[in-house]
């Protein structure tokens, strides 16, 4: 299996970043991470995972810029990606890994008991 895909979809991750902070003026699209960026085979389409802090509701409403905006980004990363023949078809979805992540954090800490002070601390 070719290296190729891992490092475009590095550089494209990279690229969305940039485009996403700096030209898109979407006020739909809030605080919002790339996580990952799967390409296919044959470099002519990318699975975009996203992270987005916020609601469900500005997690969809991010998602829906974000898809309104494909074909901007993919414009742009056909201007900035000589290396490429063609740009990717972008395909955006949510990670849910980090929220998963949360979750599991905020569990173990109602369930794991404090760590309040150690057996001998109390002076007596």
């Amino acid at each position: 299996m070719s290296h190729r895909p891992v490092q475009v979809g590095a550089q494209i991750r990279e690229e969305i970043m940039q485009i996403i902070s700096r030209d898109l003026k979407d006020p739909r699209i809030g605080f919002v991470s790339i996580t990952q960026v799967r390409m296919s085979p044959d470099l002519r389409s990318a699975r975009v995972r996203v992270s987005v802090y916020g609601s469900e509701e500005e997690r969809e409403a991010t998602l829906a810029g974000l898809r309104s905006a494909s074909g901007r980004i993919r414009h742009e990363l056909g201007r900035r990606l000589e290396n490429l023949r063609f740009a990717p078809e972008l395909r955006f979805e949510i990670d849910p890994s980090i929220e998963y992540s949360v979750r599991i954090s905020q569990r173990l800490r109602e369930v794991l008991p404090d760590k309040g002070p150690q057996e001998g601390e109390h002076g007596g």
